[in-house]
């Protein structure tokens, strides 16, 4: 029989059974290293992390563990965006040429900024053949995606975003903050640094070592039947950077898809979402712009992702689907592998699980469900 993975942390009395599926999520489901955090109105009523930060299971999951969450951060770069529209310097139903006027080749002028949050742009992936490498060159790949086309007619739904979704946002970011500042940026100076939120999109040389070793997933996730879009998106040679787990990859800003963090840290960045635009208890964005958000942009079979869906601004809508529990009203984001994200405006609640066993789904992995499942039976 082998030894239980060591498990630590904060349960608030009512919330054992959260604590049972965590461990069982070890037990039954193979998990190697996780975190989990839940949190009600600036309240931390779950704080668990337990087994091991390394495939080899010998670093322990510790208190200070960050790894990454892959598209979970696209919630995190919405809430970059929203505290920019709050500051007046964006507006979502803005085209994004306004401010990026490069942006207006191929026929693009019109996409709203909103649009281009909710995977509208029809530029899931870059159509020439190139060098994986250079998506860590921020202003080239933006000038490829300015000039492209989209792959799709505009208007016509949804098709999602992988990684070009980060550089269509930071291209906006860059050029709406007042210092010229990235989504990684903005996170270091004025969301997290200042509140000790542990939470990096460009990890720092000095927090590399400890950052969790991710395991890939056994096989590939399905992607349903296959189109150009999901080719551009997923498939090419080229679709994603490479260098996964590299030094030169967790120091790259990839707003879309490098973000790392403890699961404390995303629950607090998700908090907004629930509490009106609130931050550790503290106004940070107003409610009016944290509902435009949330705001339903599109809705129905995406054209990559294999599944219907509901996008805001940068986060994915729960409606009837429970991936983010039994509140239709409420967001979030998944990350490839597991990682997710969450936010009932509702109840109030906001939440995050994070782990290095990635496992081959898109939306809604068992071991995630099963913890929101179980915190909300005790609600």
């Amino acid at each position: 029989m082998s030894t239980p993975a060591p498990v630590f942390g904060h349960v608030a009395p009512g919330f054992e059974p959260v604590r049972e599926a965590f461990v069982a999520n070890f037990a039954e489901r193979g998990e190697i290293g996780a975190a989990f955090t839940l949190i009600r109105d600036g309240e931390v009523l779950v704080d668990l992390r337990g087994g091991h930060a390394d495939r080899k299971k010998e670093r322990a999951w510790g208190e200070d563990t960050i790894v990454p969450v892959f598209s979970t951060g696209k919630a995190v770069t919405a809430l970059v965006v929203a505290w920019l529209v709050d500051q007046g310097r964006l507006a979502y139903d803005a085209p994004v040429a306004e401010i990026w006027p490069e942006f207006s080749q191929a026929g693009k002028g019109a996409v709203t900024l909103a649009e281009a949050l909710s995977h509208q742009a029809g530029l899931p992936g870059y159509d020439q053949e190139m060098d994986p490498s250079d998506w860590f060159d921020r202003e080239l790949m933006e000038q490829r995606f300015a000039a492209m086309a989209p792959v799709w007619p505009l208007g016509e739904g949804s098709g999602y975003h992988p990684i070009s979704f980060g550089v269509l946002a930071d291209a906006v970011v860059r050029r709406a903050d007042e210092k010229g500042r990235t989504v990684g940026g903005i996170l270091r100076e004025v969301i997290c640094g200042p509140r000790g939120i542990d939470f990096h999109i460009g990890v720092d040389d000095s927090d590399h070592a400890r950052a969790a070793e991710h395991v890939l997933p056994p096989r590939a996730p399905n992607l349903g039947k296959i189109n150009s879009a999901k080719e551009l998106a997923f498939l090419k040679p080229w679709s994603s950077p490479g260098r996964r787990g590299a030094a030169a990859w967790r120091s790259a800003e990839l707003p879309a898809a490098n973000g790392h963090g403890a699961a404390r840290a995303v629950a607090r960045l998700m908090a907004p979402f629930a509490t009106a635009g609130a931050l550790d208890g503290e106004a940070f964005v107003s409610g009016a712009v944290i509902g435009e958000a949330m705001k339903q942009r599109v809705a129905g079979e995406d054209r990559v992702l294999p599944f219907d869906l509901a996008f805001g601004a940068g986060v994915m809508i729960n409606r009837d689907s429970r991936a983010f529990g039994p509140e239709p009203a409420a967001v979030g984001h998944y990350g490839f592998g597991g990682s997710c994200g969450f936010a009932d405006p509702e109840r109030g609640i906001s939440g995050a699980y994070v782990m290095n066993r990635q496992m081959d789904v898109l939306v809604g992995d068992e071991r995630a469900k099963a913890l929101i499942e179980a915190a909300y039976g005790c609600l």
